[in-house]
């Protein structure tokens, strides 16, 4: 070991060593933390003294209660609104946007709706081959919808509704209003709810005539229900992508003609909600969508408020709608147009086609001065016209462009007089006019309108088809069936039916029992 310092006489010193720096930077920091804390805790202290001396504010808005599932909830989400706290001093006019000002307008008469229908699936199959009652289950659902009237008129498409047994109306306070269905209508998939009045502040409500393909456009509705917990309508932003976009599917029920498109994205739980444009005027209804993955892809489609609004008041007024019918069916022609040129295929005697002298052959131009390209043009054009209206028909015979005057009258079947033959059957009398409103492949005999459940698994007969003809007698009108069904019924022995049915092209024979002991 070598030593410090020796000193003259050869002896060890030892010289006391000076400090290292890094050592002394350490204690430095550890005291200017430790100051610095003291500080920090001094002042907190002081702060809480003196919240505790100042009284709280207190909100008057509920609080947030959940009860789990589906419960019903009676006050939530007041507090988390995304409005501006005006006392926080004034907004700047570029947040102050279209969008918000629409928004403002129209969420408070937006709602949610909840409903609630019966599901019974069969617990074996046999249960299902023989029809009986299986397992039954409620089923919820959940959808939007906007109020049209201070009289607590709601708007709401009719797949949120369909088969539901009891339907409430849940406003953007969280209020719980139950609703009762005035009308719904499957082929335009609409339908009219009411709650009491004076609850729901109206929507303002534009047009769908003037749509401009690019100007903004904004869905509001309650996308996926109370997964989300609010209540409070919320919204998305696109434009109007397109305007008179025509959809059909095979074998759809439902017409999905002359759509308003949009991009702005329209969730599940958005149906039945409105299209807004930037004036803050609702211009559709908010119906579906194209997608592959079940969710938004940018291809969402509104009905036109113009309709919408017609269809309303038909149900109304009538609790159902009127189909428009002018006797003679349009079918598409191949030309060298891209959609072909829609050409009247027969018209029926005693029809308004026929009284306005147009002929099968003829081709259509226009209605009411708005171009027929295909059928499904004429087919809304009809709708829009409504009933007892009468149109200016354009069209082309032998390279001559004509005009007639045209009446549309209510489809004959609505018209029929139903009578029940038997418990859970009812027919009405099929004629020309029926039959080519119908499709049906005979123009006489009589029409089953409705059958129950049980009565169609023992005869065997199923709604819309065609009876003409019971053990070799020929059936004309629904009261020969009715008289003839009486008649073996009430025989002790040989109350065998044979009756002989029509069914779309199809003809052939159904056998059962009837009346008592076979």
């Amino acid at each position: 070991m070598i030593p410090d310092r020796v000193d003259s006489n050869g002896a060890q010193v030892d010289e006391p060593r000076t400090q290292a720096p890094g050592t002394l930077r350490l204690s430095i920091t550890l005291v200017v933390l430790f100051v610095v804390g003291l500080s920090v805790g001094v002042f907190f202290a002081l702060e809480r003294r003196t919240a505790e001396a100042t009284p709280a504010t207190t909100s008057a808005e509920p609080a947030l209660r959940l009860t789990g599932g589906s419960a019903p909830v009676s006050q939530v989400g007041l507090s988390t609104r995304p409005q501006a706290d005006q006392s926080q001093g004034p907004v700047s006019s570029a947040r102050l946007t279209p969008v918000v000002a629409a928004t403002r307008r129209v969420s408070p008469s937006v709602v949610s709706i909840r409903t609630t229908r019966t599901v019974t699936t069969p617990r074996t199959l046999l249960d299902e081959f023989f029809r009986r009652g299986g397992r039954s289950r409620t089923v919820p659902g959940l959808g939007s919808g906007f109020a049209i009237d201070a009289d607590g008129t709601i708007l709401t498409n009719q797949h949120v509704i369909r088969d539901a047994d009891s339907i409430v109306v849940i406003d953007e306070r969280g209020r719980l209003l139950p609703a009762e269905l005035i009308g719904s209508d499957e082929f335009t998939d609409l339908a009219v709810v009411k709650v009491e009045s004076g609850l729901v502040p109206p929507s303002p409500l534009g047009t769908s005539s003037d749509l401009m393909v690019g100007e903004p456009a904004i869905a509001i509705g309650n996308p996926s229900g109370f997964q989300l917990v609010n209540t409070e309508a919320t919204i998305t932003t696109g434009v109007v992508s397109g305007v008179g976009r025509d959809i059909r599917g095979s074998g759809q029920e439902v017409l999905y003609a002359d759509m308003v498109q949009t991009d702005a994205a329209i969730n599940p739980g958005n149906s039945g909600g409105p299209l807004v444009n930037a004036d803050g005027e609702v211009i559709g209804v908010n119906s579906s969508i194209f997608s592959r993955s079940g969710g938004s892809e940018g291809l969402g489609f509104a009905i036109p408020i113009d309709r919408a609004r017609r269809i309303a008041a038909e149900l109304l007024e009538f609790g159902r709608v009127r189909r428009p019918w002018v006797g003679f069916d349009v079918v598409r022609r191949t030309s060298d147009n891209a959609f072909g040129v829609p050409v009247i295929e027969r018209v029926v005697e005693d029809s308004p086609g026929e009284a306005a002298d147009l002929r099968a052959g003829d081709i259509l131009v226009s209605i009411n001065g708005k171009p027929v390209q295909h059928e499904l043009d004429w087919e809304i054009a009809l709708e829009e016209a409504g009933v007892n209206s009468v149109v200016q028909v354009e069209y082309r015979r032998g390279g001559r462009l004509r005009t007639n005057s045209l009446r549309v009258e209510e489809v004959p079947s609505e018209r029929a007089q139903p009578v029940e033959v038997l418990a859970g059957l009812r027919l009405a009398t099929v004629t020309p006019q029926i039959a080519q409103e119908r499709g049906f492949s005979v123009e006489f005999g009589a029409w089953i309108v409705d059958i129950d459940a049980r009565t169609a698994s023992i005869t065997r007969l199923r709604q819309n088809d065609v009876i003409f003809g019971i053990n070799a007698n020929e059936v004309q009108t629904a009261e020969d069936a009715a008289d003839l069904f009486r008649y073996y019924g009430e025989q002790p022995e040989g109350n065998r039916v044979r009756a002989n049915v029509a069914r779309g092209s199809e003809r052939g024979t159904v056998q059962f029992y009837i009346g008592g002991q076979r």
